[in-house]
């Protein structure tokens, strides 16, 4: 029997402050539960407990320089060389007085010595090295325990395991960590004239960008994108798509059909299939911009403008993706930057102009770059900032200092 879908009208959502929308998002997302991953597949992920440290690192006092490892209190008299100690082993080997050892950088102190002398500060004379520099105890020795001791809290939980925190792992054989998995995304365009890359277009079709556009920012921001792929406009198929992301994923992510036209039917659909939070946003672009959950997995259905759909993600679903990703910031960066040139808007919503930051000196500037209209995908092209203009604002003259959103993981670049 045929479902009749709820009356959806303009009126059916209040325009929302963006503030507003931000909090509904935080009140309806919750991290994805943790689990145990292997230390080598855990780039990007977040800590769900500390991480201790078993033992000292060192384990033993080491050789900082390849040198020699001598006693410090025999000043600057020739020492016998005894043999060597290079990594990786310990040699039977004592250091007694006016006595020396070979040693090469990271290998174990011989028994006997309490400090190294670089090769290039020694001289040698008949089988013997003679010291040029005044030597200290620990001199060029990395003492037991130095980088890290023996319960150490290395990690702390809530971190985010970048190149340098594997490698911690690694130092303190933890193996395997608890951590928030990273957030499978399923990703759908829709519209009747929506047709894939590659494809002849006939009149009155465009070929889909927005579902690859989602998808790289979805990969980008360290989720797991699920292709649903362009969907028509028709009841049966978008319930069936929106159906297997429920299945498949922890965040669906649409665009199009979102507006107030006879083919736009996602709000409708959402409403009858779960809840919608809210449908309407006092923002430029991306004003129809939908959040809803089915079954608690949370939905957004971005405008279909390419522009819209990109920069919606970034103010809405990415900020969704920190959150089930167990991010301790659920928002992204922000920073004050300078106007490099006015700007001459129309007043009435907050907007969002995509711009190319750079520093000079102790400023951060930005430039627009170019025609901000929500059809131009080019207008995203070199951005690193979404810069906020305020709902009153119209002329906002050059040097004027604004809130920006830094697009992670673009960050800033010295130069514009």
């Amino acid at each position: 029997m045929a479902v009749t879908l709820p009356k959806i009208t303009p009126l059916s959502f209040p325009m929302i402050e963006i503030e507003e929308a931000w909090r509904l998002i935080r009140e309806h997302t919750s991290p994805l539960p943790p689990r145990e991953f292997r230390f080598t597949e855990a780039l990007g992920l977040i800590l769900c407990e500390d991480v201790v440290a078993p033992e000292d690192v060192p384990p033993f006092p080491a050789s900082v320089v390849d040198g020699y490892a001598l006693r410090a209190e025999d000043g600057q008299h020739p020492r016998r060389v005894l043999g060597e100690q290079t990594a990786g082993y310990v040699a039977e080997l004592a250091v007694g007085p006016n006595e020396a050892v070979w040693i090469t950088t990271g290998a174990p102190v011989p028994r006997g010595a309490n400090a190294v002398v670089k090769v290039e500060d020694t001289e040698t004379h008949n089988g013997h090295i003679v010291p040029k520099v005044v030597i200290q105890p620990g001199d060029n020795i990395r003492p037991v325990g130095h980088d890290i001791r023996k319960g150490d809290v290395v990690l702390p939980k809530g971190t985010q395991l970048g190149p340098a925190e594997i490698g911690i792992l690694a130092t303190v054989n933890a193996l395997q960590v608890l951590a928030h998995p990273r957030p499978r995304v399923a990703v759908m365009s829709t519209g009747d004239e929506i047709r894939e890359p590659g494809t002849t277009l006939a009149p009155g079709q465009i070929r889909d960008s927005n579902r690859y556009t989602l998808m790289a920012a979805v990969t980008q921001l360290g989720g797991v994108p699920l292709d649903l792929g362009p969907v028509p406009d028709q009841e049966e198929t978008l319930r069936a798509a929106l159906a297997r992301g429920i299945a498949e994923a922890d965040m669906i992510i649409s665009s199009g059909g979102v507006s107030m036209g006879s083919r736009d039917l996602l709000k409708p659909i959402l409403a009858d299939m779960g809840h919608i939070h809210f449908g309407r946003v006092r923002v430029k672009p991306g004003k129809p911009v939908t959040f809803a959950t089915i079954n608690g997995t949370p939905v957004f259905a971005l405008p279909g403008n390419p522009v819209s759909a990109l920069v919606s993600f970034y103010l809405y679903a990415a900020l969704a993706m920190r959150i089930l990703s167990g991010h301790p910031t659920w928002q992204h960066p922000q920073t004050q930057v300078k106007l490099a040139h006015s700007i001459t808007r129309e007043p009435g919503r907050v907007e969002f102009q995509r711009a190319k930051a750079w520093r000079e000196g102790a400023t951060i500037w930005a430039r627009t770059t170019g025609p901000q209209a929500s059809s131009r995908l080019l207008s995203m092209v070199g951005a690193n900032v979404l810069l906020r203009l305020e709902a009153e604002w119209e002329h906002i003259p050059e040097g004027t200092e604004v809130e920006a959103i830094v697009l992670e993981p673009l960050g800033l670049e010295a130069t514009p």
